[in-house]
């Protein structure tokens, strides 16, 4: 049995997704970050970096975005989250969820964990202040050059889908309006429609 620590509006949303959409059998567990319990004793012994996700395997424990979301796809390849068979399409796949993990994710922390790159209050209202277009920059080249349509890897929904699903969530948060980006709108609009994204949504 697996079991997906994560946090409601933390990238942890893009593993639980494609664990719903996987049909593996597996527990989701809240982290409650309101109470730091991603840094209780506990939870440390799990995940030592104090944060979500964190995936609990028969094997051991698996951390960080993109190689959940390609593990889960592994151990579930008849569902199809992503291109097994073909090495380029799955490097591509690889391509766009570490820039959502690397540059996306990071582009948005500077917004509320600024403390993390700055002790100076300067520097970091600095960071705050960029971070609307920051994310507008990252959103730009979304749409315009890894959005294939109607999925980002093209016909097949995908893990990818998933992972930008998640991030689209804290746009409003970071005052940059979705709709400024058409086809990641339409995307965004396409991910609520989907069952699976629904059962998620409901247990947050």
């Amino acid at each position: 049995m697996l079991t997906l620590f994560h946090a409601p509006g933390s990238c942890a949303m893009a593993t639980h997704l494609a664990l719903e959409h996987s049909g593996l059998p597996y527990t989701a567990r809240k982290v409650d970050f309101k109470n730091q319990e991603q840094r209780s004793p506990d939870f440390l012994k799990i995940n030592p970096k104090g944060r979500v996700p964190a995936l609990v395997t028969d094997h051991g424990v698996l951390t960080e975005t993109p190689a959940l979301l390609v593990y889960v796809a592994q151990l579930a390849p008849e569902a199809k989250l992503a291109p097994l068979d073909d090495p380029f399409a799955f490097a591509q796949m690889q391509s766009f969820n570490s820039y959502m993990c690397s540059t996306v994710h990071v582009a948005h922390a500077h917004r509320y964990r600024g403390y993390r790159w700055s002790d100076d209050e300067a520097a970091i209202a600095t960071m705050v202040t960029k971070v609307p277009q920051n994310m507008r920059d990252c959103f730009s080249l979304i749409e315009n050059d890894y959005l294939r349509g109607p999925w980002v890897l093209g016909k097949q929904i995908s893990v990818c889908d998933m992972y930008l699903f998640t991030v689209c969530r804290w746009l409003e948060g970071d005052d940059v309006d979705i709709h400024e980006f058409p086809r990641v709108a339409d995307h965004f609009n396409r991910m609520l429609e989907n069952p699976a994204v629904q059962r998620v949504l409901a247990e947050l």
